[in-house]
């Protein structure tokens, strides 16, 4: 038997989604705070229940949207109201984001799409608590041959050997490479090992006539390009 209070309740709750669910088909991109955002998505998975204090909470948490949805999935499956089938209702979304930003950058020249590359970037790897450094490799026409992970950790020779680099761009028949790491402290700004390595990769390059066209730095404050600084 439903009681008058639940009755109201349930109402009440249909009503407050029906008003998102307008919002978010109808407004523009600021019609949904970034809590509400997660509410509805949320609903999807759990119905028949108020989903924003467990947004709110979230947000919380990891600090920011980008934090939740780049967020160990572990850890937003053992957070208090979540669960496995609400982890991946936020996980299909980042990967989801990700996709849709790589395929900016495969579909053109990435030197003619530079925005296009660094919102792909950003979305990828500018939330990351460690360092991750990969290699954009390009053919004659700049058009993306391969997004290489290099590895997880610390931009320096003991994971990153300039020869290896790019021995690769000579067996995957690049002509040209990008340089890619993110900066766990917000601050994009480069070290000296950032620079060191980049000039060390850049001369193996011009040995072989692998051209480094940029070393890209990213971090929560936003990207710096080495090349445009003037250090390659």
């Amino acid at each position: 038997m439903v009681t008058k209070a639940t009755g109201e309740q349930q109402h009440e709750g249909a009503g407050h989604r029906a008003r998102l669910r307008s919002r978010l088909l109808t407004g523009g991109e600021a019609a949904l705070a970034d809590y509400e955002l997660l509410e509805y998505l949320l609903m999807t998975a759990i119905p028949r229940k108020d989903m924003k204090p467990l947004a709110k909470s979230l947000l919380k948490r990891f600090g920011t949207l980008a934090g939740v949805f780049n967020a160990d999935p572990r850890a937003l499956a053992q957070h208090p109201g979540m669960g496995e089938t609400s982890a991946a209702a936020i996980k299909i979304v980042a990967l989801a984001t990700r996709r849709l930003a790589r395929t900016g950058v495969q579909e053109q020249p990435v030197l003619g799409s530079w925005q296009a590359l660094i919102d792909y970037l950003t979305v990828d790897m500018a939330h990351l608590n460690h360092e991750r450094v990969r290699v954009l490799y390009l053919d004659t026409r700049n058009r993306l041959i391969l997004d290489h992970l290099l590895t997880d950790g610390s931009i320096d020779e003991a994971a990153i050997h300039p020869r290896e680099v790019v021995k690769q761009a000579l067996d995957l028949g690049a002509s040209a490479l990008i340089l890619v790491h993110n900066h766990p402290s917000g601050s994009p700004e480069p070290s000296r090992a950032d620079i060191q390595i980049t000039g060390r990769i850049a001369e193996a390059g011009r040995l072989l006539g692998i051209v480094v066209h940029d070393h890209v730095i990213i971090g929560k404050e936003g990207h710096v390009s080495l090349k445009a600084k003037g250090l390659i």
